[in-house]
């Protein structure tokens, strides 16, 4: 490495303004303000949300999902009922037909 173009390393405790939360953190980033925690003086960073306030962590607003993913897919994407025609008595059975029509094109091929 390099001497003298690297930032310093080091300890800066970072407050959130949102809670008063504070902890240390390693970090290149450097600040006037300087303030003394559990006694050794640190710079300080202010910072507007971490895990102290952040409403994901904390669980304030979570958003509650009645249906699940999936169940909400499979209805969405769900087929259809097919309306059944009434069929003469006489008409023989949709497998009935599939079978003729098989038996058909099997042997023209021959």
């Amino acid at each position: 490495m390099k001497k003298e173009i690297h930032p310093e390393y080091q300890k800066v405790l970072f407050v959130d303004s949102a809670t008063g939360h504070k902890f240390i953190c390693g970090s290149t980033l450097r600040t006037d303000e300087r303030e003394v925690f559990e006694g050794v003086e640190y710079p300080v960073c202010r910072v507007a949300i971490s895990s102290a306030s952040h409403p994901l962590f904390t669980g304030s607003k979570q958003f509650v999902d009645a249906e699940g993913r999936v169940d909400k897919f499979r209805k969405r994407y769900a087929a259809k009922p097919v309306q059944k025609k009434e069929e003469d008595e006489g008409d023989d059975s949709k497998e009935e037909k599939s079978k003729k029509e098989t038996k058909k094109k099997a042997t023209k091929k021959k």
